[in-house]
C-alpha cells in the first residue's frame, strides 16, 4: 500500500468512526422507549366514605346462603388500599370496598349470555364480563353459586380487581360439575 492510499484510509476511518457513533447514538435515542408513564390503576385514595353502600339482597336458597356466608367470612378487610364498607342489605351475601365502591354480590341469578361471548380465567376462577355505562360487571360462570363483582369505571383494569377474591371463592364455593367452554383450567 502506498503512502497516499494509506493516508486516505486513515482519514476515511477518522471520519467514518465518529459518524457511525453519532448515527448509532441517534438511532438508539430515537427508537428506544421513553420513560414509562404509569397511569394510575385507580383513583387516588383520599378520605374514603364509610357510609353503607346500597345493595339489594337476593333471596337465597339454604345452600346458597351457606356458601355465601362462608365466602363472606373469608373476604379480605381491604382490596388493595380500599377498605371494606358496610352494605345496606344482605350482609351475609354482599360486600363493598372503597369509594367509589367495588361491590361483591353472592348468590345472584346465573348470568345469561350468548355462547360466543368470551369468558376469562383469572386465578383459576372463570368470569364473564359485561359493560354498563357506570361499571364493568364480572360474574363467575364456573361456580355452584354465581358471584358478581362490579368495578366502577373510575378504576382501570377491572378484571385485576377480582384477583383478590379468587382464593376465597375457590375455598368456599364449589365449581360447577360442567363449567362453560373456556373455563377448563378453573378449580
Amino acid at each position: 500500500m502506498d503512502r497516499s492510499t494509506r493516508q486516505a484510509a486513515i482519514i476515511a476511518t477518522a471520519v467514518a468512526l465518529p459518524l457511525a457513533l453519532v448515527v448509532a447514538l441517534l438511532s438508539f435515542w430515537r427508537f428506544s422507549p421513553g420513560e414509562p408513564t404509569a397511569a394510575p390503576a385507580s383513583p387516588t385514595p383520599g378520605p374514603q366514605a364509610t357510609t353503607p353502600v346500597t345493595m339489594p339482597a337476593a333471596k337465597l336458597s339454604p345452600r346458597a346462603e351457606t356458601l355465601c356466608r362462608a365466602l363472606l367470612s373469608q373476604l379480605p378487610t381491604a382490596v388493595r388500599d380500599r377498605q371494606q364498607r358496610p352494605v345496606t342489605e344482605g350482609t351475609e351475601q354482599n360486600a363493598a370496598y372503597g369509594d367509589p365502591a367495588i361491590t361483591l354480590a353472592c348468590g345472584i341469578p346465573a348470568p345469561t349470555f350468548p355462547p360466543t361471548d368470551l369468558v376469562s380465567l383469572f386465578n383459576r376462577v372463570c368470569w364473564h364480563a359485561s359493560e354498563t355505562p357506570e361499571a364493568t360487571v364480572l360474574t363467575t360462570v364456573d361456580r355452584e353459586v354465581p358471584i358478581q363483582v362490579t368495578v366502577p369505571k373510575a378504576y382501570e383494569a377491572p378484571a385485576q380487581w377480582t384477583v383478590v377474591f379468587s382464593k376465597p371463592i375457590i375455598e368456599t364455593v364449589p365449581k360447577m360439575p360442567t363449567p362453560p367452554t373456556g373455563c377448563a383450567g378453573s378449580v
